[in-house]
């Protein structure tokens, strides 16, 4: 009996060792995904074909997937959404960089981190046929968005002309608005973009001057609250992030990234993808190449100080800001 409760004995230990010294494959540990902030960066901007990579990165999830929430308000009148960011009811707007000095100008510190588009015939300037040069313009109604990038584009071509805005009758509305007046034949002339200068050129009239004979003075881009930016930096970061792997999706995902930018802009597929070509796109590469370092600035900054000079020079700012102190590249140079 001694023998055998000794051969159990020395099975059962056997058994113990080989199962202390065995080994198992460790459980896969999945990745870790950022905690996305409960609040979200709210961002108010214009119809237009230039934000729709916006809704892009909304829609496919990569602003959750890099960590924020994101809401996108669409706000037709410029005065509407300045009003909105001075009073902090948003975080941030895309518009036309020349906006973003007058919104610091005019005391609502902001800072670019994005580069959206440079307009290559999106905007520009709707006549009736009979209109045949700008100077041709003197005494006629125009009608554009006083104190906005349309603003900056009429006084523009009306300078080249010799003109300036008291030489025509200024009927203010929105870029919108504007091409629908023309549209309806209630003014001479709208200063606007896609997709109512294709509109306005089918209904009655003809597009005289885009940006596309004037490139590189209309770029758009995404400025934030200075006080989100130092309060907010890892989602202001994120935003970056996503945005610029949208642009990257776009390129490989076109018809359905059309589409999603198309039903997040409201307006139909057709027109979005007829007014892209207007426009160059800027992803990942093109910012980094824009904006720079510290060190060694890109043509951001001068673009920048251009159309500082221009509204000092036409008395439509007071305040000759710097653009250091509106552009932030280091979420760009982070990428």
């Amino acid at each position: 009996m001694k023998k055998i409760a000794a051969l159990l004995l020395s099975l059962v230990l056997i058994l113990s060792l080989t199962g202390c010294g065995a080994t198992t494959a460790p459980k896969e540990q999945p990745k870790e995904q950022p905690t996305v902030q409960a609040t979200p960066l709210k961002v108010t901007l214009p119809t237009w074909t230039g934000y729709g990579p916006l809704f892009l990165a909304k829609e496919k999830g990569f602003f959750k997937k890099h960590g924020v929430e994101v809401e996108l308000t669409i706000v037709e009148g410029l005065a509407e959404r300045k009003a909105a960011l001075a009073g902090g009811k948003i975080d941030g707007m895309a518009t036309a960089q020349d906006v973003q000095v007058t919104l610091a100008a005019s005391g609502v510190p902001v800072q670019v981190v994005w580069l959206l588009d440079d307009s290559f015939g999106g905007d520009g300037v709707l006549v009736k046929n009979e209109i045949k040069s700008a100077a041709e313009l003197k005494g006629k109604k125009v009608a554009f968005e006083v104190g906005s990038t349309s603003h900056l584009l009429i006084l523009t071509v009306l300078k080249k002309a010799g003109l300036t805005d008291k030489d025509v009758e200024v009927i203010p509305m929105s870029a919108g608005d504007a091409g629908a007046a023309f549209v309806a034949g209630k003014v001479d002339a709208a200063v606007t973009w896609e997709p109512w200068l294709s509109k306005g050129a089918k209904a009655n009239g003809k597009v005289l001057i885009s940006t596309k004979d004037l490139p590189g003075i209309i770029l758009d881009s995404v400025s934030f609250r200075t006080e989100v930016i130092e309060k907010r930096p890892n989602d202001v970061k994120a935003f970056v992030a996503a945005m610029a792997e949208a642009m990257d999706y776009w390129k490989t995902n076109k018809d359905e990234s059309d589409q999603i930018m198309a039903t997040g802009l409201k307006i139909d597929l057709k027109e979005f993808t007829a007014t892209v070509p207007d426009l160059k796109f800027l992803g990942k590469d093109e910012n980094k190449n824009l904006f720079g370092t510290s060190a060694n600035k890109g043509s951001i900054y001068q673009a920048t100080q251009n159309d500082i000079d221009f509204y000092v020079e036409q008395k439509l700012i007071d305040k000759a800001i710097t653009p250091e102190s509106i552009i932030n590249s280091k979420f760009v140079e982070g990428l």
